[in-house]
């Protein structure tokens, strides 16, 4: 995708490159006139191709796989993996595109879409549970949440027609930065309140957004990360949480190895 960005901008200057030569070379009309020079620079103008966005079967084709992952298991989400976006109400507009973004739903509107869901297990989950007669009761507690010890990412490609991704990440961005302090959301029937939207480092594809968004649901405080990039018309995103950093009251870091597998697939 990268390459065809540069492609379009390259033929785009070079017709404006023989717009110019034609009239430095040919001057005005026979009457001193340059109506041609404005004309020969509409017709440039006008031949540069719209930005178009990647059909759903193109998608498919992009979206992370089990290939490209060593230690993760990648499948397609079930339904009681996502969210339906007509469920999301948010208490302040302004702050809909980090809900939305945190729940996996489309931010603006794309024209196709493909989800993987990405699961790593820690060395100790996969080790599964020990015989719990023979712990204690704290190390029994330990070896629970060591199974528990389970990053799942929910991976997003969408793809939008003309400068849709830019204008969709640019909503990020200025509502990551207005609710900073939290809201509160309500989707699929539940509510929540978002404590905080704490931005994060991040170098991804040709711009991004990256933070710890921290909730709380039933008096349970959990932090997820949330990062969205953009690569020409599409936008990749990743939403990840780890249920035993949850309950342990641990951070965890981003899905490092999931980023940048699909960034390297998208190209």
């Amino acid at each position: 995708m990268r390459a065809t960005v540069v492609r379009r901008t390259v033929l785009t200057a070079s017709a404006a490159a023989l717009a110019l030569l034609a009239t430095a070379c040919g001057g005005g009309d026979e009457k001193g006139g340059n109506g041609g020079d404005g004309a020969a620079k509409g017709d440039a103008a006008s031949s540069a191709p719209a930005a178009e966005a990647l059909t759903a079967a193109e998608l498919e084709k992009l979206v992370i796989a089990s290939a490209d992952l060593k230690d993760h298991k990648v499948a397609e989400p079930g339904k009681d993996d996502v969210f339906d976006p007509g469920t999301l109400s948010v208490e302040r507009a302004e702050c809909e595109p980090v809900a939305q973004a945190l729940s996996s739903v489309p931010v603006g509107k794309p024209a196709a879409s493909a989800q993987r869901l990405v699961t790593q297990e820690s060395d100790a989950a996969k080790k599964g549970m020990p015989d719990l007669a023979e712990l204690t009761e704290e190390e029994a507690e330990e070896a629970m949440l060591d199974s528990l010890d389970i990053t799942k990412t929910m991976t997003s490609l969408r793809s939008y027609d003309a400068d849709g991704a830019e204008r969709a990440l640019a909503a990020l961005r200025e509502a990551g930065t207005k609710c900073a302090g939290g809201f509160s959301m309500s989707i699929d029937g539940e509510k929540q309140q978002v404590t905080k939207v704490t931005e994060e480092k991040l170098a991804a594809g040709e711009d991004a957004v990256a933070w710890t968004v921290g909730t709380e649901l039933d008096g349970t405080s959990a932090d997820t990360k949330v990062v969205v990039f953009r690569q020409g018309t599409t936008l990749a995103g990743f939403s990840s949480f780890n249920i035993a950093a949850v309950s342990r009251g641990e951070a965890f870091e981003q899905p490092t190895a999931v980023i940048e597998a699909q960034e390297a697939k998208l190209g």
